[in-house]
């Protein structure tokens, strides 16, 4: 973003409450967090219960903040040292939504392809790929980390200039109606829908609301746009009719990671794990076969390949481009980080964030790799699943059975009955142990842990496993 100061004010509706500075001044980037300020950006003071922005303007003025977005009155001071340092300061009436407007106006601004990237699981990654693909090829910006919610997906079409040619934006989803807020001022020229999975089924019922919600991006589409959507998903068909893909005239560019369809857009034959997890594959698109491989872990994520795989391919980046990239995309912190641990351990920290699926992808990632000693899977409890959570927690205990994992420790009230279900269909009941607290579990994971053993942490972000691969990393 590069815009006047007096524009940015115009945008949002605001009320200027300092000196009127240099009228040529212009902002080039937004952050809510003072720390982060760089000179020439826009400031915006959110309020918050335990830490208010507005607290810390004076600090982002010092920084070097060019405009300043604040929705309460601050001390006159603080308008008087914005007017020394000729930085604007508009008071609006909700600076989230202030973020919101500002981003709506920018998006007329941008000239290149924005894509509107969502899906239960893989969204990140995938994500990624996109990046990273594209990237060879055009001018490209993403979305940072898993910056996916009402702030993220509005400053990530911030950071994009008005030529840039690639604008890759994830989108979160709590609840039915989200992706169609987003998307009204995204606006997506593409929409890519990793899978439709059981991520958020407490807010939304059913698999089938969930596919109904994600198709909420691809029905976003103008008329002749384009949709990636995953043909092996067994809600393919849902999520088309849904989003009326034939009425509106969008063009369905499908893939599929399990080779099972050899008609799709962009797929993958002769998939195998090396001994690291790595895959190698087949990969087809639509000028042939070409031979990859990842730095990623784990099978699931050739699924992400070939989406990532189909978008890039449609615009125009070539094959060899799209295999160089697939090779060196490396993953995000705390997903399927492999480090070495005290005592000669292997640690898997994958304690990012987790759901029945990311679970299940996890621990047969974990079981191909090479391990000299034991694979000893560190399991939490999965968040916001609602009624839902007793089955989905038994199905991971279920597909846990018959996996080589030679302990199973389970953290949480919850992750009891991933334990319980396991030994239910014939796990040791004698290589489980359930667990409280992680102060507990990691007391009894350094009282037997040897050398060459390997470590997986793998639950929902609220129940920070990934504290437990850093003292076992420290």
């Amino acid at each position: 973003m590069r815009l006047n100061a007096q524009v940015i004010g115009d945008y949002v509706s605001g009320q200027l409450k300092s000196a009127p500075g240099n009228p040529d001044l212009e902002a080039c980037g937004l952050t809510w967090d003072s720390r982060e300020v760089a000179p020439g950006d826009v400031y915006v003071a959110l309020p918050g219960n335990r830490v208010d922005g507005h607290n810390f303007v004076p600090q982002a003025l010092a920084a070097g903040a060019a405009v300043v977005l604040v929705s309460s009155e601050l001390d006159e001071s603080v308008y008087e040292l914005a007017s020394a340092k000729g930085a604007y300061v508009y008071q609006v009436a909700d600076t989230y939504q202030a973020v919101t407007g500002l981003a709506a106006h920018w998006r007329s601004h941008l000239k290149g392809t924005v894509i509107a990237l969502t899906g239960s699981v893989g969204k990140t990654t995938t994500k990624n790929l996109v990046r990273d693909i594209l990237s060879t090829t055009f001018a490209t910006v993403a979305t940072h980390a898993n910056q996916n919610n009402e702030l993220g997906v509005p400053k990530t079409l911030l950071q994009a200039d008005a030529d840039t040619q690639m604008v890759v934006v994830e989108m979160g989803m709590r609840g039915s109606g989200q992706l169609a807020s987003l998307c009204e001022f995204v606006k997506p020229d593409i929409a890519l829908v990793t899978n439709c999975g059981e991520c958020h089924i407490e807010l939304l019922g059913s698999r089938e609301a969930i596919a109904r919600a994600k198709a909420e991006a691809v029905a976003a589409l103008p008329e002749g746009g384009k949709a990636v959507l995953n043909l092996a998903d067994e809600r393919f068909d849902l999520v088309c009719e849904a989003a009326q893909v034939k009425e509106k005239n969008i063009e369905v560019l499908d893939f599929d990671g399990t080779g099972a369809s050899k008609d799709a857009y962009a797929w993958a034959s002769d998939v195998s794990l090396d001994d690291t997890g790595r895959p190698h594959f087949v990969l087809h698109l639509p000028d042939g076969a070409h031979k990859a491989s990842m730095e990623l872990r784990g099978a699931h994520n050739v699924s992400n390949a070939c989406a990532a795989a189909a978008l890039a391919f449609s615009v125009g980046v070539s094959s060899n481009a799209i295999v160089s990239a697939l090779k060196t995309s490396l993953p995000e912190l705390g997903r399927q980080e492999i480090l070495p641990g005290r005592g000669g351990i292997t640690v898997v920290n994958d304690a990012y964030n987790a759901n029945p699926d990311s679970m299940k992808a996890s621990l047969s990632m974990f079981c191909a790799m090479d391990v000299p000693g034991r694979r000893v899977a560190v399991l939490g409890d999965m968040g916001e699943l609602g009624s839902f959570a007793e089955a989905c927690h038994r199905s991971v205990g279920t597909f846990i059975a018959p996996l080589p994992v030679n302990k199973l420790v389970c953290i949480g009230e919850l992750s009891h009955l991933i334990a319980s279900a396991a030994v239910e269909q014939g796990y040791p009941e004698s290589d489980t142990a359930c667990f409280a607290t992680r102060e507990e579990a990691l007391s009894y994971l350094e009282s037997f842990l040897e050398p060459g053993d390997a470590v997986l942490c793998k639950a929902s972000h609220s129940m920070e496993l990934d504290k437990i691969a850093k003292e076992l990393t420290a």
